[in-house]
């Protein structure tokens, strides 16, 4: 019986290393909730608690780690993450450079030296040159806008 236990403490801190490297390398909150858990299943495991004990708080651990630590750490690491050309370009004020009239399918913008191509926000909208447009959405390649007003 204690030959067993001491494979499960193996085990345990075997699971506990795993996952602490795999957090390590992957820089990325992936699995450090499994590994408190599997560190309170350790502990219990060399407090003589049986085995079952030992899973149920390691997926209990886990799964409140999770649950309620998570959407803290996202809020507050890697905060300085440089949005992509997608992201930044939405709620982005833009000068139209070909008329946008959706029934014809025209449109076109040059936004931080790219061109795209330009859809009003809804059909009955025409947009002229050289107006300036708020990007609401993309939908593919195309910057989807609505007539800029100033709040």
């Amino acid at each position: 019986m204690v030959i067993q236990d001491s494979y499960i403490t193996i085990a345990w801190l075997v699971l506990l290393i795993l996952l602490l490297i795999i957090e390590i390398i992957t820089v990325g909150l992936t699995s450090i909730w499994a590994a408190g858990g599997a560190l309170v299943a350790l502990i219990l495991n060399i407090l003589g608690i049986p085995l079952a004990g030992q899973v149920a708080a390691f997926l209990i651990v886990t799964f409140v780690l999770l649950i309620f630590t998570r959407p803290f750490a996202v809020k507050f690491i890697n905060t300085d993450r440089v949005k992509t050309n997608y992201e930044g370009i939405i709620g982005k004020t833009i000068r139209i450079a070909e008329r946008v009239d959706n029934i014809r399918q025209t449109g076109m913008a040059v936004v931080s030296g790219q061109e795209w191509t330009v859809r009003a926000e809804s059909d009955d909208e025409i947009l002229e040159p050289d107006m300036l447009a708020k990007v609401v959405n993309i939908s593919g390649v195309k910057l989807i806008v609505r007539k800029y007003e100033e709040e």
